[in-house]
């Protein structure tokens, strides 16, 4: 039954988010709701999911999948959250050409982005509570290596990797190894 629920969610994420970042707001809702992952456990997940090779949206349906039901529910997330991108891609693709310079087209467009930088914004404001927040109180350390990874990858341009490789360190260094 867990792996029906699984494909049904995931299906649902695919159809209903444009797929990356967009997709980490919708499958923590589903997460939560469903009683399957805490907040915590899905900030985990989503760090983990960015420190992987791979489509953070896909590598967070494989982690939540296999957390939920194992190998067989990282299978199923992952069909389910799939589907629907290759459903659409494959209808797209059919009728490109045709509606490539609509104007219909640019405005729904310039409609969605926006959407999605808001949904990611607001992923960003419910992941800080559970990254910045620690036994209820605030964690400055923790603030210290969010700024730090801010500026090294805006103002330095160094590379995701070598970011998330350092905050790792640090993370460690401050709040101990086990």
């Amino acid at each position: 039954m867990i792996l029906l629920q699984l494909l049904w969610s995931f299906t649902k994420i695919g159809f209903t988010s444009f797929g990356g970042l967009s997709m980490i707001p919708v499958i923590s809702n589903e997460m939560q709701v469903n009683h399957w992952m805490t907040a915590e456990e899905v900030s985990d997940i989503v760090a983990i999911a960015e420190m992987t090779p791979g489509p953070v949206g896909l590598n967070c349906a494989t982690f939540a999948g296999m957390r939920t039901a194992g190998l067989p529910g990282a299978i199923v997330s992952n069909l389910g959250v799939l589907m629907p991108t290759l459903t659409i891609c494959a209808v797209v693709a059919i009728f490109f050409q045709r509606f490539r310079n609509s104007p219909v087209m640019r405005r729904v467009m310039v409609g969605v982005r926006p959407a999605c930088v808001g949904m990611v914004a607001g992923v960003t404001v419910s992941l800080s509570e559970t990254s910045y927040i620690l036994n209820d109180s605030i964690s400055l350390p923790g603030i210290g290596i969010g700024i730090l990874s801010l500026v090294l990858l805006l103002k330095f341009k160094v590379s995701i990797p070598k970011v998330i490789g350092l905050s790792a360190l640090l993370g460690l260094i401050c709040f101990g190894i086990f």
